[in-house]
């Protein structure tokens, strides 16, 4: 496997000359445009990886399906339907979905800004720093890693930069989907995309999902197996930001992205996946990232259709 993995990661280093890091957050832009990196973890507890697959960064929206499972093991699925649809909303993550009708929770998904700040009002906790604690704690789980904190000169440029997040808390706010005050949720929010990782706590991320809620060394059960379905099936429909469909298509597999350049990936029975490629496209997704998972899945036959 890291013959493989090594040989697909050289074939894709060149796609890393066509993306750009992000950059609207200033402390992103500091990004190596070259890196590249995988980690898998495969179903029967095997590791392989290549390239840059240590190097941290920050998860950004690949938190968005752990928000999501702190929500559904706090309050279920059908709360957490009711107030954070499931429908692709065929638009940037950052979009603002407004229009001349009042919006609703079916506007919205866990996998756009939006749907995770609500997300966030989710959690239970006395106050907002005991739910992050208690989402990070479930982080650190999934990850495999007591580690991992909170990148926090991420964290204070997030938050002095955050001014669209902003505008989209105050829509929600105004039409009724969030209650709490904008500020310790969007504090909450902000903190929760500046966790830093790896590409190894990605593929356990990965892992646990693939392996319906246990973790892969120890099998102990995190979460119950229909929250894995409902989080994969919503990865798979809106995980990939408004190029969910054409990454269907080339990949398929759930995935989520993050403009820090990390992917995770879940081939549901069989591996997690997790790669780091800064150097993103149009959409937020890393090029190489999804060029090497293609390889990938054209190789293995990833693909679940």
């Amino acid at each position: 496997m890291e013959e493989l993995l090594e040989r697909l990661l050289e074939e894709c280093r060149p796609f890393t000359g066509k993306g750009r890091v992000a950059d609207y957050i200033p402390e992103l832009a500091k990004g190596d445009p070259d890196a590249l990196g995988i980690y898998v973890i495969g179903s029967e507890g095997k590791h392989a990886w290549a390239g840059d697959c240590r190097r941290p960064f920050t998860i950004q929206s690949v938190v968005k399906p752990i928000l999501l499972l702190q929500a559904l093991l706090d309050n279920g699925a059908e709360f957490v339907t009711r107030r954070v649809g499931v429908e692709a909303t065929g638009k940037p993550f950052d979009a603002i979905n407004a229009g001349d009708q009042a919006l609703d929770s079916g506007n919205i998904n866990p996998m756009v800004n939006m749907g995770a700040i609500v997300m966030c009002s989710l959690i239970y906790g006395r106050s907002y720093d005991e739910r992050f604690q208690r989402l990070l704690e479930l982080t650190r789980r999934l990850a495999g890693d007591g580690e991992i904190g909170v990148d926090e000169a991420v964290y204070r440029s997030e938050k002095s930069h955050g001014s669209k997040n902003r505008a989209l808390a105050y829509l929600l706010k105004f039409h009724g989907l969030l209650e709490d005050d904008v500020e310790e949720v969007l504090d909450c929010y902000f903190r929760a995309c500046s966790i830093q990782a790896d590409c190894r706590a990605l593929a356990h991320i990965g892992a646990v999902l693939s392996n319906r809620g246990r973790l892969p060394a120890s099998n102990e059960r995190v979460f119950p197996a229909a929250m894995s379905r409902y989080v994969n099936a919503v990865l798979m429909t809106c995980g990939m930001y408004d190029g969910s469909g054409e990454f269907a298509l080339r990949v398929g597999v759930p995935a989520k992205s993050g403009v820090g350049g990390g992917i995770m990936a879940v081939v549901p029975t069989r591996m997690g996946i997790g790669i780091f490629g800064p150097a993103l496209d149009r959409k937020g997704n890393s090029v190489a990232g999804i060029r090497l998972l293609e390889r990938l899945s054209q190789e293995l036959y990833l693909s679940i259709f």
